[in-house]
């Protein structure tokens, strides 16, 4: 899987945006493999999702972008697919956080909602952010053990360590 390749998404409502944040990361050397809507015209966004989320889903690439007016309908489609943790930011300190943090591998955007320089620092810092692993590896296992059973018709309910112990101290 080559780093610097990276598949980018979008409907009608993150076209403008699409098209710069292509021009940055060209730019900056990545390939960027465009599966996005090349016009303003209404589009579904949850195709263009899916092949992005795909992509990332069954390790074809490595990191995709998602974006439409909001990047809430990207996020919501794209974490239907097991292995995808996409991240809605809208600040550098939250790219930077689910990066470090969720080892995030699809960023989503809202075409609508940021300025293109604004785009600019949030992809940068996604981009420049690694995962940190240690404690977060623990609540990545967590997410993991849910994501397999999403496929089946059981229901993920772990036990709450701390709220176990307060029904034991309720008795």
């Amino acid at each position: 899987m080559d780093p610097k390749e990276i598949w980018i998404g979008n409907d009608q409502g993150g076209y403008e945006l699409k098209l710069q944040l292509v021009d940055h990361l060209q730019q900056a050397g990545y390939h960027v493999v465009n599966i996005g809507s090349d016009s303003a015209e209404i589009v579904r966004y949850p195709y263009y999702a899916a092949r992005v989320a795909g992509a990332v889903s069954q390790g074809k690439v490595a990191k995709g972008i998602l974006i439409c007016s909001t990047g809430i309908g990207m996020s919501i489609i794209a974490n239907k697919f097991r292995r995808v943790r996409a991240a809605l930011c809208t600040t550098t300190y939250m790219a930077k956080m689910t990066r470090a943090h969720n080892d995030s591998n699809i960023l989503c955007l809202g075409g609508k909602c940021i300025g293109t320089f604004e785009a600019f620092d949030i992809l940068d810092a996604w981009l420049s952010t690694g995962y940190e692993g240690g404690r977060h590896n623990i609540s990545l296992g967590l997410v993991e053990e849910a994501e397999k059973l999403m496929w089946t018709d059981r229901l993920w309910e772990p036990e709450i360590p701390d709220l176990k112990e307060r029904k034991n101290d309720a008795r």
